[in-house]
């Protein structure tokens, strides 16, 4: 994939994840296109502002892209790697791609998406990084709950 293409798109990305921090979510945004480079939904996380342990960024903008007929040929974006919950949503619906925004915060599943012929496209965004970095040194408990890394009572 064109990198400058791929940063296009995950500028979209990084909207949400900066609206989802205004509404006091977490910021992690996600964008899907279709094969042709239809916007086809975008989304953010809202685990905290709908107390809903599976409303992630990637599962925001599929839900907002609404049925297709076939996810061959789609691209993910995503301003973090995706947990191993999205990432099986990138393979259940045959995703082609995912493009990710940084995987130093956290390096979800992208490697097994790759092992079974995903495209991965990992740009290492400062930009991504630096709300991710910012994020967990203010609210590291949520962050711990957003990762499933809370201790068990």
């Amino acid at each position: 994939m064109d990198q400058a293409q791929a940063r296009t798109w995950l500028g979209t990305a990084v909207a949400e994840a900066r609206a989802g921090l205004a509404e006091g979510g977490i910021p992690i945004g996600a964008a899907l296109y279709g094969a042709d480079g239809t916007l086809l939904g975008r989304g953010h996380n809202r685990r905290v502002q709908d107390g809903d342990p599976s409303a992630h960024a990637e599962t925001a903008a599929f839900r907002a892209a609404g049925r297709q007929r076939s996810y061959l040929g789609t691209t993910m974006v995503t301003t973090l790697s995706p947990c191993w919950f999205c990432s099986g949503l990138v393979r259940q619906f045959g995703i082609s791609r995912v493009v990710i925004g940084e995987a130093h915060t956290f390096h979800g599943g992208h490697d097994w998406l790759a092992e079974h012929g995903v495209e991965i496209v990992l740009l290492d965004d400062a930009e991504c990084a630096g709300l991710m970095r910012d994020f967990v040194r203010d609210h590291p408990g949520l962050w711990h709950e957003d990762i499933g890394a809370v201790p068990s009572a």
